[in-house]
């Protein structure tokens, strides 16, 4: 029988631990803590709850189904707790404290850096969190306080601005290029090694809309990281869709069939309780600026 007793926080993060990893050593390693320690920390879980969570077996430890229906609400606590630690790491005067922002693994990975490391020469006591993901964190919920999106938020507890459009055009290497040569036309396409990904994107959906002819082609090299594709543009693979102002960056990047193009509908956003918070707003505000000078250039 369940205890009347709350669970310490301390004891949800445990179980995450454990439902990531699936041992006790691991989630002891990740949380710095003993393996007796989060044993405990299961057991007075489980005592609280009233039921088992998890069974072992020889690939390590099973959540069952008592676990996997907790695990939603033990991870809207691990982001509540984690805004209310940034929101408590702010000093009312000046800019400090930390921001987490959300973009996707392109953007986080090729464009932000340099913003943010602008950002933070002028408020140094600034600390930023970045989550490159193509996963979309949930604003509302407070898993990230600031996000740059490719689709126009729908939310309408949302503060957003229409940064612009990014333009994506197809590319190759100039090592590819002196291989195999660069197609004249859509048709030819087909008889060239294509950088995509292993499933089935909006973009790609997009682009068959726009462009039929490509429908049934296949590709050379797949993979479901976009930072992945972009390395192997680079290596010479093949030819793969790619920014325009990143292309820009590197002289070895060749544009093919420039009448192919497709567009990313670029937004800042935040919820619109943190307007008036100084970290927030301030990064905001870089974030905006230099998405602009980047579509700019």
């Amino acid at each position: 029988m369940a205890t009347s007793s709350e669970p310490s926080w301390d004891f949800y993060r445990t179980f995450l631990a454990v439902l990531r990893h699936g041992s006790l050593s691991a989630a002891a390693r990740e949380l710095g803590l003993t393996q007796p320690t989060i044993g405990r920390h299961i057991d007075a879980l489980e005592e609280t709850v009233g039921t088992e969570l998890f069974t072992r077996s020889q690939q390590g430890l099973l959540p069952t189904d008592a676990a996997l229906a907790l695990k939603p609400y033990a991870e809207t606590l691990a982001s509540t707790t984690a805004a209310l630690l940034r929101v408590a790491s702010e000093a009312r005067d000046r800019v400090s404290g930390t921001v987490r922002v959300s973009a996707s693994e392109v953007i986080g990975v090729e464009v932000l850096p340099p913003i943010l490391a602008e950002l933070q020469a002028i408020h140094p006591d600034l600390i930023v969190e970045l989550s490159a993901s193509d996963a979309v964190e949930d604003l509302l919920q407070r898993e990230a306080d600031i996000a740059v999106r490719m689709v126009a938020p729908t939310q309408d507890a949302l503060l957003a601005r229409h940064v612009g459009i990014i333009s994506l055009g197809l590319f190759a290497h100039r090592n590819y290029l002196e291989r195999y040569g660069g197609p004249k036309n859509i048709a030819e396409l087909r008889h060239h090694k294509l950088i995509g990904f292993d499933r089935q994107t909006a973009y790609i959906r997009t682009m068959l809309k726009r462009y039929p002819l490509l429908d049934g082609i296949s590709f050379a090299f797949k993979s479901d990281h976009s930072i992945a594709l972009h390395n192997a543009l680079h290596a010479g693979v093949g030819i793969s869709f790619y920014q325009v102002p990143l292309a820009k960056r590197d002289g070895n990047l060749v544009r093919l069939l420039p009448e192919i193009e497709l567009s990313l509908d670029t937004w800042v956003a935040m919820h619109e309780n943190l307007k008036t918070s100084p970290r927030c707003r301030v990064t905001f505000d870089a974030l905006v600026a230099g998405l602009l000078d980047y579509i700019r250039s």
